[in-house]
């Protein structure tokens, strides 16, 4: 209710209480006044007074003698007597538009302001759009019936302007109450229609749903103060005002984000006809992440987020709270690797560092772009992509019947055991089932250091990410907020949306972790320890290991204590009492499982030893920055913040209007459902209004640039991106027979008309002469029925008749 009373002072634009003052009368240009009639609604009250020629004239009728114009008044400017009658007709039921008008010596010495409906269009009209046919009409209605209800403001001196002719009858109905808002001069988008309607846009709402809740907000369709045409048609603006010049807007506003903060990280190449090919960028905040936690990172393309086709590539990580957190975007023209490998060396020239390890698919052109950029990286393959090929490439039988993908398991996703340990249970499956000759599974034996958990042990932090679902994960994200018409200013604006969201959630959780304590349940001092350092879902991970430690961990032997250090052996029994080695000392902890290595936290078997060996107090040692509550205040080398003046005055303008509407809305809190309160404030607003003036009219031209920034003055350099052909579109991809089978079950089989048989149709029917022979027969049947029946009911009628 507070939000609607709001919107209701901003948006209704020319709706007042006082329209029920002003009615309409038609009268006869015969003052005689025979074959009067008087109809009355509730909205005006019309008198209708019929010529012998047939004509009639509706005058509007106004309470307000100061809103009808009369001969020989006098206006300052030309535009004061047209807005008069606008306002005029506005009131009373039409609408105005200029007309002619007669200069002297460059000055305008006559102007006529008629109703909208005045004139005729020619019958004949034809379409001038190219696309139909040639000849033919437009089907379309005209309002123009030769009205003649006008005003003509002559020039007087010192630019005032007096009314010389007044014509007050129509020869139409005004418009109702009921209807006004419909009028043109009711029907111009606010200033506060549009930033709604910006806004809703940012966040991947389209003009037909904005018009929908901007009417709940201000509580009827009779106070938005537009159509949802009118909607629509600013969401074309908004389009058309970017038009050819959408790649060299979106590379200037990195330019004005680059000079408003250093950190700021932008790159872009065009072809050589001066159409954008890629896109890279990072801010500052981006690039802070990638320190922090850039040391595992998936990338993966996605596609229909701009109506240029280009791919939209993403750099994701895993931050402190175990959730996504992206370091550069991208967009490609194309998939192939000089243009994965440009990306790649602008990614690493904004973040001053090669990735230990990055998360791809098996695309060809990623794997033979990634060594050229990050020689020191480690490139691992996503396993679950691998995994999905097995029943294409085995058949469905062996992989759901068998036990084969049970054993395969077992040695594919472990990551404790050696690597020996996986080559020699690779074999053993593929010998039990017979698969040696398998071209596909050696392919991807050969290829095993690349995908297989068992040969990243030793690596750090490459337990984090064995698949690339952190990048489905981001891409499906993105996909909420992006089109596939979207130009490349609207992706901008709808990505820093998605952005917000995505470090609102982040700061969330930080405000979250840093009030509130998780639960202890153990027991253990160094629980409680771990509660205080660790962000909350990774804390909840150290204490499933915790737990673990005390219920599933078998001493097997313990080693004598030398230099301070303690071996034990473990064993396991959630593993099928597989032993570990645990080297354990006051500020010092070390598994042969190799947990701590691969994903940063230790495991139930440290933990075991460490209890054990009665450790009171978590080692820090142990415990990664990167997971700690506090990792933000790390040490930085980029400069964070830093606005330009500009900026800054955009910036305070949109946070004190922001500021207004709160307090606005404070004050309806204190009011509530009050009546004396509420028409005090409503007295308020009608006086704040008036001391306000008039309103601080700002074109749509101008308010687009407000809202998408300025187009380019000078030539345009930069064109729009031509439209992409992406990896697996068209028509002559390769479609296996996997897809093939699963078109073929999707779609519906033809039946036979006749028979309902899936194999012939009614043509070709066997027993087509059979059954056209039946359906003979029962209309024959039929009509026999129906002449027997109607013989009947004569009869009938013929007895009734005769009683």
């Amino acid at each position: 209710m507070i939000t609607q009373d709001l919107f209701k002072i901003s948006c209704n634009q020319g709706v007042t209480s006082d329209d029920s003052s002003c009615v309409s009368r038609f009268i006869n240009d015969d003052t005689s006044g025979n074959g009067s009639t008087s109809l009355e609604t509730d909205d005006a009250i019309s008198n209708y007074t019929f010529s012998p020629g047939g004509s009639r004239y509706c005058l509007p009728v106004c309470d307000d003698a100061n809103c009808k114009p009369s001969i020989n008044q006098l206006f300052d400017s030309l535009e004061a007597g047209i807005k008069f009658y606008s306002e005029y007709g506005r009131l009373c039921g039409f609408t105005t538009r200029r007309s002619a008008e007669k200069t002297r010596d460059d000055t305008i010495v006559s102007k006529y302001v008629v109703c909208s409906r005045a004139g005729f269009n020619e019958k004949n009209e034809l379409i001038s759009d190219r696309n139909r046919k040639k000849g033919v009409r437009r089907r379309t209605v005209s309002g123009r019936c030769g009205c003649n209800a006008k005003i003509i403001l002559k020039f007087v001196s010192n630019e005032s302007y007096r009314v010389s002719v007044f014509v007050e009858g129509h020869n139409h109905n005004l418009v109702s109450k009921a209807g006004r808002h419909f009028l043109r001069a009711n029907r111009e988008m606010s200033y506060t229609s549009r930033n709604f309607m910006f806004d809703s846009m940012k966040v991947n709402i389209g003009a037909s749903q904005s018009f929908s809740f901007m009417k709940e907000l201000v509580g009827g369709f009779a106070n938005v103060g537009s159509t949802v045409r009118d909607f629509r048609n600013f969401s074309r603006d908004l389009k058309q005002y970017v038009g050819e010049r959408d790649a060299q807007m979106i590379i200037e506003k990195f330019k004005v984000k680059k000079e408003s903060c250093e950190s700021f990280y932008y790159a872009y190449d065009l072809d050589t006809e001066g159409h954008l090919t890629k896109l890279f960028w990072a801010d500052s905040i981006a690039r802070r992440n990638y320190e922090l936690y850039g040391d595992a990172v998936s990338f993966d393309a996605t596609f229909d987020t701009n109506k240029y086709n280009m791919v939209f590539c993403p750099f994701t990580g895993v931050d402190k709270h175990d959730r996504c957190v992206t370091f550069g975007f991208a967009l490609l023209s194309k998939e192939d690797i000089p243009h994965f490998k440009w990306p790649f060396d602008h990614f690493l020239l904004a973040m001053g560092r090669n990735p230990v390890c990055i998360v791809t698919d098996q695309c060809p052109a990623m794997k033979q772009a990634i060594p050229m950029s990050f020689p020191a990286t480690k490139h691992r393959l996503c396993m679950w992509h691998i995994m999905e090929k097995f029943p294409a490439k085995l058949g469905n039988f062996i992989c759901k019947e068998t036990a084969l993908m049970e054993n395969m398991k077992k040695y594919i996703w472990s990551s404790t055991i050696e690597p020996f340990e996986f080559e020699r249970g690779w074999k053993a499956v593929l010998k039990e089932f017979k698969l040696e000759g398998n071209r596909w599974l050696w392919e991807m034996y050969a290829i095993r250091t690349s995908w297989i958990p068992a040969f990243f042990r030793d690596k750090p932090m490459f337990g984090l990410m064995r698949t690339t679902s952190r990048s489905e994960s981001e891409n499906n994200f993105f996909s909420q907020f992006h089109r596939q018409s979207d130009t490349l200013c609207e992706f901008y604006l709808r990505f820093e949306s998605a952005m917000d969201k995505q470090r609102n959630e982040t700061a969330r959780l930080n405000e979250e972790g840093s009030s509130a304590l998780p639960a202890t349940v153990t027991g253990m001092f160094i629980e409680a320890e771990a509660a205080e350092l660790y962000t909350r879902p990774i804390f909840y991970k150290v204490q499933e290991e915790m737990v673990a430690s005390g219920y599933n961990m078998r001493i097997q032997s313990i080693g004598p204590l030398v230099d301070g250090i303690k071996c034990y052996q473990m064993k396991d029994v959630m593993l099928k009492d597989q032993v570990f080695e645990v080297k354990v000392g006051t500020n010092y902890a070390e598994c042969s499982c190799k947990k701590f290595v691969m994903c940063g936290i230790l495991c139930r078997h440290a933990f075991c030893a460490l209890n054990h060996f009665e450790v009171v107090k978590l080692p820090r040692n142990l415990v990664l920055n990167r997971w700690s509550k506090n990792a933000e205040n790390a040490p930085s080398i980029l400069k964070l913040f830093g606005v330009s003046k500009d900026l800054a005055k955009m910036e305070n303008v949109s946070l004190k209007q922001t500021n207004i509407w709160f307090n606005f809305q404070k004050y309806m809190n204190k009011a509530g459902v009050n009546i004396d309160k509420l028409n005090y404030v409503d007295k308020t607003i009608k006086q704040l209004s008036s001391d306000l003036g008039d309103d601080s009219y700002i074109t749509k031209k101008a308010h687009l640039e407000m809202l998408m920034g300025p187009q380019p003055s000078e030539e345009i350099t930069i064109h729009a991106p031509k439209a992409c052909k992406n990896k697996g579109s068209g028509l002559k991809r390769f479609v296996s027979a996997r897809e093939k089978a699963i078109n073929k079950g999707n779609k519906r089989p033809r039946q036979c008309k006749l028979c309902l048989s899936t194999v012939h149709d009614a043509r070709t029917c066997p027993g087509k002469n059979k059954a056209c022979a039946e359906k003979d027969v029962e209309k024959a049947c039929a009509k026999q029925d129906m002449e027997k029946a109607r013989a009947e009911q004569d009869v009938e009628i013929e007895e009734t008749d005769a009683d």
